[in-house]
């Protein structure tokens, strides 16, 4: 068994050095990372026609072989999966991501995107995600948010979910979506298979312009949040919210049908004269 291991908050991240320890014991592990941070990136591998990707070794401690690349998350997964770090891997595990990624943050998450690149290549994908103090915005959390973050709790999680894919393994690859509360292992009240939500526990509220000092035309983007939400329980983020693990499976992107005489058909059928 032969397991990548990445992230979206770069390679010096303590939750990727966590969790990757925490692989250890289901085979080969190796760490492909970004070389800085790329939350948000979802599964965008950057513009390839422009870029010069490059890799570093990297160091960290307990394990054997770790990389560095200048790129995002997924790049990572897609050079992997073209052999750039060796023979193929059988699961990609992303994270721990300081914040939980509920709701509409799936959509923009660099942690899920690296498992859905997985997906597409042919090989599951595990996203860990774990609870901030005041549960993060949009899915991140600012560095005074990750103060006494209980990275253990969400490794020991990701263990379990790991070791009962490779004991069951699905006919087909699939994304599992993880979220951890940021709580004692010993105060987790419970795992609930649950539905994407509509919002995250936290959103962005507001975003407005000012001035930037000594510039005509230039100014800084000032953004500002609402307060924590209560959420359905049966959704991520309510569960998260609530104490407990949630575990979610992420669908595929597919086309969806839509009765003939609907706005864009007919419009269409205008245009092309039938």
């Amino acid at each position: 068994m032969r397991i990548l291991v990445t992230n979206d908050d770069g390679i010096d991240s303590v939750g990727l050095h966590v969790l990757a320890r925490a692989m250890n014991r289901h085979g080969e592990v190796v760490v492909v990372a970004p070389d800085r941070e790329y939350s948000g990136a979802s599964s965008a591998v950057g513009a390839l026609h422009l870029m010069q990707p490059e890799v570093h070794k990297a160091h960290i401690d307990g394990m054997k072989e770790s990389w560095a690349l200048s790129g995002p998350p997924a790049l990572c997964v897609m050079f992997a999966r073209l052999g750039l770090f060796g023979a193929p891997f059988d699961l990609v595990v992303a994270g721990i991501n300081p914040g939980a990624n509920v709701g509409r943050s799936v959509y923009h998450s660099g942690t899920i995107g690296a498992a859905l690149t997985a997906r597409n290549g042919g090989i599951s994908g595990v996203a860990i995600s774990q609870a901030v103090n005041g549960m993060g915005v949009e899915g991140q959390g600012w560095d005074d948010m990750v103060k006494g973050q209980l990275w253990e709790s969400a490794a020991a999680v990701a263990d379990v979910v790991v070791e009962g894919l490779i004991a069951h393994p699905p006919s087909e690859p699939v994304v599992v979506n993880v979220n951890v509360p940021n709580l004692p292992v010993s105060e987790i009240k419970n795992w609930r298979r649950t539905i994407v939500g509509s919002d995250p526990p936290r959103a962005m509220a507001t975003a407005t312009m000012e001035q930037k000092e000594g510039h005509s035309d230039s100014y800084y983007v000032r953004m500002a949040w609402g307060n924590e939400l209560t959420l359905p329980i049966h959704t991520d983020g309510g569960a998260v919210g609530a104490g407990e693990v949630s575990i979610t499976y992420i669908s595929r992107l597919e086309g969806y049908e839509v009765p003939a005489d609907s706005g864009p058909e007919r419009a269409i059928a205008a245009l092309l004269g039938s």
